[in-house]
């Protein structure tokens, strides 16, 4: 894959809906399937959109369903509801070698590197790269930059799964590695702070307050058209009510990431557990009670 400084910049007028990028994904869907060709190359273009704004509405909305303070100080996690249409636009392309719908999310690395407030402007980048083979389809990284005056202020790798398209010239030995929203059970679990219980609706209200309507996460009958026995809880959902649940602990500057495990089946329950991070930070957990699989775990660390 093309280097970053290689990528042909293609500039947005806005910032699209995800409504339209899924509808457009949509209908793509039976032509990907029926073409059926290996995934080989990622588009070598960087989207940007400039001039973006927080929405004080939404913010207030967000802010309520997932536990943050009403500051005007943007959470990380409603960063990456501003940016990632943008990173969608990406993989909406006709040459993207993945299927948009479907795709699992495996983990995300963000780094807030300074605060984002309501009422700035701020300017968005996303990139696709490191598109490489899983053992039971192929991964790739979205990369989204969120500057203000030139500064990166927040940078998020998002890592997604498409699960059964192999990538051309993989053969069967190779990306061993990651999880696949498989039912990990080897996390070191940290102490119990919690239980969460999700409402069959709460796909529904985090997309009322993310505009992200993906439909495996908005009802049992569209999730079902993808695989899932019932709707799941949005991953962002989950590791951004983490993110809250540490407060203002986390400092101004920090590095937040997540690893996803089983999905949450919706309605459902989430044992939540929180400890300090060898170094400083925290660690952070949820899981099934029951079984004890992990449906996510990561950290939040000072930079």
């Amino acid at each position: 894959m093309a280097e970053h400084t290689e990528l042909r910049e293609v500039h947005l007028d806005r910032v699209p809906s995800l409504g339209s990028l899924y509808a457009q994904a949509l209908g793509r869907m039976a032509q990907t399937v029926m073409a059926g060709r290996p995934p080989t190359t990622l588009p070598a273009v960087r989207y940007a959109a400039d001039g973006v704004r927080a929405d004080a509405d939404q913010l207030a909305g967000y802010q309520q369903l997932l536990g943050e303070p009403g500051t005007d100080a943007l959470p990380a996690g409603y960063v990456h509801v501003m940016a990632f249409p943008v990173a969608v636009a990406v993989m909406a392309r006709v040459d993207f070698p993945l299927p948009l719908l479907g795709m699992v999310h495996l983990a995300n690395v963000v780094e807030q590197r300074a605060p984002i407030h309501l009422g700035e402007t701020v300017d968005v980048r996303a990139w696709a790269e490191n598109l490489r083979p899983h053992r039971v389809g192929t991964q790739v990284d979205l990369v989204t930059e969120v500057s203000r005056d030139g500064e990166v202020r927040w940078r998020g790798v998002s890592t997604y799964l498409a699960k059964g398209r192999k990538l051309a010239g993989a053969d069967a030995t190779q990306g061993t590695e990651g999880s696949e929203h498989t039912e990990r059970s080897e996390v070191a679990l940290p102490p119990v702070a919690g239980r969460w219980k999700l409402g069959a609706d709460i796909g529904r209200r985090y997309a009322a307050v993310s505009g992200d309507r993906n439909p495996i996460h908005l009802s049992g009958l569209s999730a079902k058209l993808f695989g899932f026995p019932r709707a799941i809880a949005h991953g962002m959902y989950t590791a951004s009510r983490a993110l809250a649940t540490v407060g203002v602990a986390r400092g101004e500057a920090f590095r937040w990431s997540v690893e996803f495990g089983k999905p949450v089946l919706l309605p459902g329950a989430v044992t939540f557990g929180l400890a300090p991070a060898a170094g400083g930070g925290h660690r952070y957990a949820g899981w099934d009670a029951k079984s004890g699989k992990t449906y996510f775990s990561g950290s939040i660390t000072p930079l």
